[in-house]
């Protein structure tokens, strides 16, 4: 797993840009010891803002599927990260940001900065039930490219390591997206001014196809790593494999059957506008992985 501090990812220029941050009330992170909101967390902390990371079994509980630990959670806070599990195009998604927004609107939270998934159209439907239940609260979407992470430390993690990347993605390119400069947009939006209303949509700044990926990784891995093509339903059993239940399987191919249809290839400017540098590579940031011990196993 790749170690990341906040102060090793800022540059001067995102420093300054969030100079005002160490005035802010405490924000709340949801989802707050994941891949996103932990790093959102450190970055904060770092910044001197208070942070109240929650999470089921963490000092604050916080639990997308029990709403009766909202209230509590959000009590006193100024802003919040939202980041929905398990994905916000699932079922329920929508109801969720509803009642979420709800919550949020009635604690006088100011500002709420939401992740969501890039050409996601269940997604986009529960950002709209987030944003017409939020009232007055100050809202920025922040839609993301797959991230490069998660074949650092995510669901493709024992893939790399077998030296086999199985993914339904056939030829399709994507815009590899580093989690360090999507942390660094949330944090931008959650402290500094003139992201209210805001959506932006982060990838990399160069796309590649799956086998290009596996062909870097194993590169900066110093091991073979090739990709296998796979259709969605024989995924879906790789998956049902490794202990995930046949709806969560079923749901996760067909998601990424439909976000990697090429509709999301071209790269944006998302984090250049926020930030005013750009993206992490998507070589470096394998190197970067392989430096950290990533694929040692």
């Amino acid at each position: 797993m790749t170690k990341n501090t906040a102060n090793d990812t800022y540059t001067k220029k995102d420093a300054t840009a969030q100079e005002g941050a160490r005035v802010m009330g405490t924000v709340l992170v949801t989802s707050g010891t994941g891949k996103t909101g932990r790093r959102v967390a450190d970055r904060l902390a770092a910044l001197g803002v208070p942070v109240r990371a929650g999470s089921r079994a963490g000092e604050v509980p916080f639990d997308w599927q029990d709403e009766s630990g909202w209230a509590a959670a959000l009590d006193g806070t100024e802003a919040a990260y939202v980041a929905y599990y398990p994905d916000l195009a699932v079922p329920g998604a929508a109801a969720a940001m509803a009642a979420f927004g709800r919550l949020a609107a009635a604690s006088g939270l100011r500002r709420v900065v939401l992740l969501s998934g890039r050409g996601e159209p269940q997604a986009a439907v529960a950002e709209e039930a987030l944003r017409g239940a939020c009232g007055e609260v100050e809202l920025t979407v922040v839609r993301s490219a797959f991230f490069a992470q998660n074949f650092s430390e995510g669901a493709l993690l024992d893939s790399v390591l077998g030296g086999e990347l199985v993914f339904p993605a056939g030829s399709t390119a994507e815009p590899f997206l580093d989690i360090d400069d999507l942390a660094d947009v949330v944090v931008a939006a959650l402290t500094g001014d003139g992201h209210a209303g805001a959506v932006y949509e982060l990838t990399g700044p160069r796309s590649l196809t799956f086998e290009e990926a596996a062909e870097e990784l194993g590169r900066a891995a110093g091991r073979p790593v090739r990709y296998v093509p796979v259709s969605g339903p024989a995924y879906a059993e790789v998956l049902e494999g490794f202990g995930v239940s046949g709806p969560e399987a079923g749901f996760l191919a067909e998601l990424f059957a439909t976000l990697l249809d090429g509709h999301n290839s071209a790269t944006t400017d998302g984090v250049k506008r926020v930030l005013g540098r750009e993206a992490k590579e998507f070589t470096a940031f394998a190197r970067e992985a392989a430096r950290d011990g990533a694929w040692h196993g």
